[in-house]
């Protein structure tokens, strides 16, 4: 990726009227964002049907030059500008319609690590909502070592998730609803500093952006959409945990919550999920790895699979069969991420191997070769 290449994303963000969507497809159209700049001109040619006010739009120096400082001010201060098309980019994000096409991040993780969660509620977290936290992130640890930990630096439970993956050396990343040039709030800012260890901090907003009311609406949605599944520890019956709750739900990524009781001000949001079957109920650490499929051992995958045996699988359906193999049970999101395929096409290839007799869907979607 060059740096005009990542400019020219970052100032396709910074034109107003071009929006998330509209500038994720002319990206996907032209394959350059550098080119809908240096050959605005050639526009209608390049894309058959773009219109004469988005041609119009694209004339925008100001845009530009913006970008060029973000980009200088990221490199002055190590901060990474990961635009939708590169590896390093959350792939489940990706997959997502509404996902930001440039992402700014200082730290040190694998976005696509196989398993990734994130836990939010209320920024009123009670000693209940905090051991259940600790609890929690202590079990999963041992339950599954590699997992990563999202959530958004917030009071309440958001904190206490990061500050408990980071005592069981668990990555974790806090997603901001501002610019890399501040922390929100301030006192969080010993354990973001902490985080840039093993984990680290992401946001789509520039430098010298507010954390305005509505940006951790659009935050949550990057907190869902690059998590396999959300679990609510604590919530009211409004807030921005149930909004990260529905977001994911739209994602249709799994989605949990912690019970309380009925009279409980900060849990009447988690109970609602449950009553409604919005969210699955939890206990512990061990419900969440058994509803996931997570527990999964691979040595319980019959070792006779014989891959000539499937003599009419194309060559992706068996890159899918061997990646099953090798790792036992997935969910498509870990089979996306290793086999490299978009998830659109990947439904379809399981579907046909389903169909072939070759695997089948277990509880949590989960996909296990038969």
């Amino acid at each position: 990726m060059t740096d005009q290449e990542i400019i020219a994303t970052i100032a396709l963000t910074q034109i107003p009227g071009v929006g998330l969507i509209g500038a994720r497809n002319l990206i996907n159209v032209t394959e350059s964002a550098e080119i809908l700049f240096s050959r605005r001109t050639e526009l209608t040619q390049l894309i058959p049907g773009i219109s004469p006010r988005t041609v119009e739009l694209l004339n925008s120096p100001q845009a530009l030059l913006r970008a060029e400082a973000e980009y200088s001010f990221a490199q002055k201060n190590k901060i990474s500008c990961i635009t939708i098309n590169d590896e390093a980019y959350p792939s489940r994000l990706r997959e997502c319609p509404d996902a930001p096409v440039v992402l700014f991040f200082k730290g040190n993780t694998d976005f696509n690590t196989l398993k990734v969660i994130n836990m939010v509620g209320t920024r009123n977290a009670t000693d209940y909502g905090q051991r259940i936290c600790n609890d929690f992130i202590q079990d999963l640890k041992t339950l599954c070592p590699e997992v990563l930990v999202v959530s958004g630096l917030a009071y309440g439970i958001d904190i206490y998730a990061h500050r408990a993956a980071l005592r069981n050396q668990l990555a974790t990343v806090g997603v901001l609803a501002h610019g890399l040039d501040r922390i929100y709030p301030a006192t969080h800012r010993k354990t973001a500093i902490e985080m840039l260890e093993n984990g680290g901090l992401l946001t789509e907003f520039l430098s010298e952006t507010n954390p305005d009311r509505q940006n951790f609406v659009k935050r949550n949605r990057i907190v869902a959409g690059m998590s396999d599944a959300t679990i609510v520890v604590e919530s009211a019956v409004k807030g921005g945990a149930l909004i990260t709750a529905d977001i994911a739900q739209g994602y249709h990524r799994d989605c949990f919550a912690f019970p309380g009781r009925v009279a409980d001000e900060f849990s009447i949001g988690c109970n609602n999920l449950i009553k409604d079957n919005k969210a699955g109920l939890i206990l512990s650490a061990e419900d969440f790895v058994k509803a996931m499929c997570w527990d999964a051992d691979s040595k319980t995958i019959p070792v006779a699979v014989q891959r000539e045996l499937f003599i009419d699988l194309t060559q992706e359906e068996q890159h899918i069969v061997d990646i099953l193999r090798d790792r036992g049970n997935s969910q498509i999101n870990s089979l996306v991420v290793e086999a490299d395929i978009p998830v659109n096409k990947m439904n379809a290839l399981l579907f046909e191997l389903e169909m072939k007799g070759v695997i089948r869907v277990l509880a949590g979607g989960m996909y296990q070769l038969l």
